[in-house]
């Protein structure tokens, strides 16, 4: 059987490799739709080696630089790409709040999505599986701490028995490093991650264990897992990605080698399992898998976002814009690495979120609200330092 993909953000690290695993078996996968927002070259060579029928592109004025029967443009054009009535199966993998509304709109379309848009969880989780639930929409992880719990989850258990699920994080670059080294952490630095290979933000979000932080939350809408159930352990060498221990002291553990083409490749075949190009796991080679708590007064990321997540409405929303402008400001040499979570915590204390039921536009005003927040506390904390 044929299974037809609409890829949103074919031309970035998930998008790419998707359309590897697709390469490697071209008679199980037909491509009807494929979004990218500005890398143009990339993008013409697959829809060259593709032919899809939709292409969406971030601009208008790119619409014309793309060959194909139809081109559309901006997050309206993600939208059309996320319904297509031909696509069996839905990957998101845009990054940030551009993944908000043609996630939303793939799961009102019950579709079965493959999601890799970090955003669309953590800001929008109560509401997305809410309609996704209404409408039938599937919804599969493409990460591989959540791809690990979703089959662990799978196996037999009832709820009841579950006394702790766990996902693991590297600890990045600066786990053992002191508060004074810590203070003088560069960008250079901070992007040398250890086991993974990954975009920026992630990388730095690694490094302060924010993406742990925004993991949980997303651990808790995509599997109803309350936070009290929820805990987080340093992995250095990045082989087990989650474990789930029940109450009769049973642990299972999901482990593989740090390569994100395995959990793309689950999503895709789900349920089945088949051969792919990441090597058989040999612990022998590996040789030693290590354990530590997280030491949540040097990074205290964690903390911060499991208290957004518990606060819920558009605590996770305002969390994830503040971090994502105060890592921007790192990057660019305005912030020093120690001060991103405690600019994140002062707009969370600013935050005064509307009541009511959580919905798109309470989102994205918050979403506004938090990245102007952000650069004006940065803009004071340059002000008074120099």
């Amino acid at each position: 059987m044929t299974l037809r993909l609409s890829i949103l953000g074919s031309t970035g690290s998930i998008g790419r490799q998707t359309l590897d695993i697709v390469a490697a078996y071209p008679d199980r996968f037909r491509i009807v739709a494929l979004a990218a927002r500005s890398n143009l070259d990339l993008l013409r060579q697959q829809v060259s080696a593709y032919r899809p029928e939709l292409v969406v592109v971030g601009s208008e004025q790119d619409r014309w630089r793309i060959d194909a029967p139809t081109v559309l443009a901006g997050v309206d054009g993600l939208v059309t790409a996320a319904t297509h009535p031909d696509a069996d199966l839905v990957v998101i993998a845009v990054s940030g709040n551009s993944g908000l509304r043609p996630t939303l709109a793939a799961a009102q379309s019950g579709k079965r999505i493959a999601l890799a848009n970090k955003e669309s969880v953590v800001c929008a989780g109560e509401l997305l599986m809410r309609t996704a639930r209404t409408h039938g929409a599937e919804i599969r992880p493409i990460d591989s701490e959540h791809s690990a719990l979703w089959q662990l989850l799978a196996l037999p258990h009832r709820r009841a028995e579950l006394a702790r699920v766990t996902i693991t994080a590297s600890g990045g670059p600066f786990r053992t490093l002191t508060p004074d080294q810590l203070e003088s952490v560069t960008p250079a630095a901070a992007l040398a991650h250890p086991t993974w290979r990954m975009g920026p933000k992630v990388t730095i979000d690694s490094a302060t264990l924010m993406n742990k932080g925004l993991e949980l939350i997303e651990a808790h809408w995509l599997f109803g897992l309350p936070y009290q159930l929820l805990d987080v352990v340093i992995h250095p060498q990045s082989i087990v990605h989650a474990l789930v221990t029940f109450r009769d002291g049973s642990t299972i553990a999901q482990a593989a080698y740090p390569d994100m083409r395995l959990p793309i490749q689950y999503a895709l075949f789900y349920p089945d399992r088949v051969p792919g190009s990441v090597p058989l796991l040999d612990l022998t080679a590996v040789g030693r898998l290590e354990f530590y708590q997280p030491d949540c007064e040097r990074f205290p990321a964690l903390q911060l976002a499991r208290e957004a997540g518990l606060r819920g409405g558009t605590y996770p929303t305002v969390l994830s814009a503040a971090d994502e402008v105060a890592v921007e400001a790192f990057l660019a040499h305005q912030l020093r690495f120690t001060e991103i979570v405690p600019v994140v915590r002062t707009v969370l204390e600013r935050h005064q979120p509307i009541g009511g039921s959580l919905c798109l536009e309470a989102i994205l005003e918050a979403d506004d609200w938090a990245r102007s927040a952000t650069r004006e506390v940065i803009a004071r904390r340059q002000a008074v330092h120099g």
